[in-house]
């Protein structure tokens, strides 16, 4: 996939030229390890960005919160402290109901319904989005989400007082429906907090707990597909406004190409990583019947709580999502 999105990139964006006197550099934050995939996907994006406009526009990815921690690189980004940068949607669902529109339990369970969700949801949040000087390049979403414990878990009442990494505000609020302790963990995180108690669980994707290798504190990962969050790609405007007709373009078809093998790196990895989860000793499959009808259970409940705080907008986005 890397080989077909260089020579799709080289073929069609190369830049002629000489190196422009004018050559910038944008330094992009990344919240995850260089070896996860948005990471893998971004720094290919960004390559192709540079190859794309001759040089006139270098693009530095700086993986694992290295130079903003995740949840300060929106902001990061909007007050120009960064020209763009990655970050997980649903991580600003507490300064708007609207992007945690993808962490809906059990509104989009898999991919295809995922990519249908995001059709319907684009254009408003696009809209959101440039009111506070951001414009959206493209998103990816990540695996379907699981649940990761220590011990054993067959009912929503062995959850009750579990440690619980949250990173949303849907995770933070199932933590509270479930009667666990919700602990913010950001992904960079995780791996400590995990070997030193601080968190005994988490809902993550198997992307996730294999890249922090969380075998080695954890033991079952249950596969419920709770939702599919997704991670977005976004640039501050005012710097956008500055780009060139041309170098729009070119980073516009860059972006085009890392949201399509971002999906595929997505697909591909979940089956991968799940295996890698297994051959690290954890005990990987589907939940019990009851622990699948408790949590759907919540579901309905937080699907109801979501709806009442996005309002028209959020039910617009669910009626288009459901309209096919």
């Amino acid at each position: 996939m890397k080989k077909l999105t260089t020579l799709l990139a080289a073929t069609a964006l190369t830049s002629v030229g000489a190196l422009s006197a004018t050559a910038e550099t944008w330094d992009m934050p990344l919240a995850y390890s260089g070896s996860n995939f948005h990471s893998v996907t971004a720094a290919e994006f960004g390559n192709c960005v540079t190859t794309g406009t001759g040089g006139e526009i270098e693009i530095v990815t700086h993986p694992s919160g290295s130079l903003f921690k995740g949840a300060d690189i929106k902001r990061a980004v909007q007050t120009g402290q960064a020209p763009i940068g990655e970050r997980l949607l649903s991580g600003h669902q507490n300064e708007n109901a609207l992007f945690g529109f993808d962490s809906v339990p059990f509104l989009a369970t898999s991919f295809d319904d995922a990519d249908k969700l995001w059709k319907a949801a684009k254009e408003p949040l696009s809209a959101l989005l440039a009111e506070q000087n951001l414009t959206l390049l493209y998103s990816v979403p990540w695996p379907p989400q699981g649940l990761y414990f220590k011990n054993e878990v067959n009912s929503v009442a062995d959850m009750k007082g579990i440690k619980f990494r949250s990173y949303n505000n849907a995770t933070s609020r199932l933590a509270e429906l479930t009667g666990m302790l919700p602990v913010t963990i950001e992904a960079a995180e995780i791996s400590q907090a995990f070997a030193t108690g601080v968190a005994d669980s988490m809902i993550s994707s198997g992307s996730t707990g294999y890249d922090r290798k969380v075998w080695e504190s954890l033991n079952y990962f249950y596969e419920v597909d709770a939702w599919l969050p997704r991670n977005y790609v976004f640039v501050n405007s005012d710097v956008w406004s500055g780009v060139s007709d041309q170098n729009k373009n070119v980073i516009q078809a860059c972006a085009g190409l890392a949201e399509y093998a971002g999906n595929w790196r997505s697909k591909e990895y979940t089956g991968f990583t799940l295996q890698g989860l297994r051959d690290g000793g954890m005990t990987v499959g589907p939940a019990s019947d009851q622990l699948v009808a408790e949590l759907k259970e919540i579901g309905v409940t937080m699907t109801s709580e979501w709806l009442e705080a996005a309002g028209d907008q959020g039910q617009a986005i669910v009626d288009a999502f459901k309209a096919d």
